[in-house]
């Protein structure tokens, strides 16, 4: 065999890509048994996906014990293209973490759709996009990263369109495909130009080779890393590729618009930190400086779009956790940015993924209360949360807790915590105006998550429903109060993550 045949025979590590292979595998199960399983038996797919999701999630623990690579050179046993580290399992927890979280709320958003989505469908897209989704932070070169982007992506579409004969649901699905799309196609020339200019597609080899381009070749690889930070920033939600959002969220179901918020975002930033950090380190003059400027961008706009949100207007709960979710953007953005400036740049991508973590766990507990509402008032406007502690107690305090974890406020401590995170890593690389901005766009989100908190414990205006609320949305709700409870209890287990291991 020549050595150059032998140098693509690769090995295969089954343990480390265990995480996404279970989902993708839960997912073809799913498909397959809704095709034997009667119509009055399809919540048994629900708790197939639940469980291979938790599965996939459990596989993670076997990978604490050190770093593994596989689908690596046979020449070269450093250049790997799946890596499972410390980052890669950290992302993939709370990208699977997130899924089952999301699959919870969906097992009584499909119940009470009474058969206007298609259950089998549904499931097998949600795995099918999970499993991408997972595989995303531990590719290492820029064809697995971009196979996996949009095996998390092109699922996503389908889903936020999957509501038979609904218009807004349509309309929403449009949007996002063709912002996906495009963002796909500009990413694809970007990775094109670094691929023709450095001549490999591994990560760590582009981070050697992209220093000492040919001069003949310099702009077309200095045009290629702006075109593929572009591609990403349409990802991230960042500003101006944000305009997809509110309507996306608005028009999917609401599971769904958990999962993008969520698992989306988590995609978006663990794609261009592996871009930005591993492969194109010598280019920290370009992208540092973008990345601060759309962060600025991305936190202020998402803020003063969710500020003018009229609590009267029909789904404005959903489109002011849309807006904020473009304004959490921006502050997830600031460490990766800073990590361009910054002598530690694994610190400050550490505070990105500690950031993440928290954003994770109680965005999607805000999104479990607002199922929980919409159960009894579907248009879910910011008015009908007015006097939820009268009848329900438990979940107008999960959710007031929720809303101050996102403000930054006190019993919040995790909130607080990951924001003074996020602020010292732009403080530390010397981005004061940033840190700047960011404490301004602090206040001005405290108006409006302050506002809706106050709702909550108003005198309601009528005699107020009540009505059982089903297991699975119970325990996703349980779910994540306990986790930001528990962080915000023990900060300290989220700092944990700084180390990312990815140097």
């Amino acid at each position: 065999m020549s050595s150059q045949a032998q140098s693509l025979v690769q090995s295969v590590d089954w343990l480390a890509i265990a995480p996404p292979t279970i989902a993708a595998v839960v997912g073809l199960v799913v498909l397959v048994t809704d095709l034997f399983v009667g119509d009055n038996r399809k919540a048994l797919l629900g708790w197939v996906s639940v469980a291979g999701l938790a599965a996939s999630a459990l596989m993670l623990l076997p990978l604490l014990d050190g770093d593994r690579s596989t689908f690596c050179l046979t020449g070269d046993a450093e250049v790997c293209s799946y890596t499972a580290d410390r980052f890669t399992l950290v992302i993939q927890f709370l990208v699977l973490g997130g899924a089952l979280l999301a699959a919870l709320l969906s097992m009584t958003a499909l119940k009470d759709a009474n058969k206007e989505l298609p259950e089998g469908e549904f499931w097998f897209l949600l795995l099918s996009s999970a499993a991408g989704a997972a595989l995303l932070p531990a590719s290492r070169d820029l064809a697995t990263l971009i196979v996996a982007l949009e095996v998390a992506s092109l699922p996503a579409f389908a889903l936020v369109g999957i509501k038979h004969g609904d218009r807004k649901s349509s309309e929403a699905a449009l949007k996002f495909f063709l912002s996906s799309v495009t963002a796909t196609a500009v990413s694809l020339m970007g990775i094109s130009f670094v691929y023709a200019s450095t001549g490999t597609l591994y990560l760590t080899e582009i981070a050697t080779r992209i220093e000492n381009v040919d001069d003949q070749l310099q702009t077309l690889a200095q045009a290629g890393v702006v075109l593929t930070l572009v591609g990403f920033a349409f990802k991230t939600a960042a500003v101006p590729f944000h305009f997809w959002v509110p309507d996306t969220y608005v028009g999917a179901p609401l599971p769904v618009a958990a999962y993008l918020s969520v698992v989306g975002k988590a995609v978006g930033f663990s794609g261009l930190i592996l871009v930005t950090v591993i492969a194109l380190p010598s280019y920290a003059d370009v992208w540092g400086p973008a990345l601060a400027a759309l962060a600025a961008l991305t936190m202020t706009v998402g803020n003063v779009g969710a500020l003018r949100q009229q609590s009267t207007r029909a789904y404005s709960a959903v489109r002011l956790l849309a807006w904020s979710s473009v304004g959490q953007a921006g502050y997830l953005l600031v460490p990766i940015a800073a990590a361009a400036y910054s002598e530690d740049a694994e610190k400050a991508i550490g505070s990105t993924v500690a950031y993440a973590l928290m954003y994770a766990a109680v965005n999607l507990g805000a999104f479990a209360v607002a199922a929980l509402v919409a159960r009894t008032k579907p248009l879910n406007r910011v008015s009908d949360y007015r006097g939820l502690y009268a009848s329900r107690p438990l979940a107008a305090l999960v959710l007031a807790f929720f809303l101050l974890c996102l403000a930054g406020l006190p019993p919040g401590i995790i909130g607080l915590f990951a924001k003074v995170t996020v602020f010292s890593a732009a403080v530390d690389a010397g981005l004061g105006w940033l840190a700047v901005v960011m404490a301004v766009n602090v206040v001005i989100a405290l108006f409006y998550y302050l506002q809706w908190t106050t709702l909550l414990f108003r005198a309601p205006e009528g005699e107020p429903e009540i009505h059982r609320v089903p297991a699975p949305l119970t325990a996703a709700i349980a779910l994540t109060a306990v986790l930001g409870i528990a962080l915000s209890g023990a900060p300290q287990l989220v700092l944990r993550f700084s180390d990312t291991g990815l140097f």
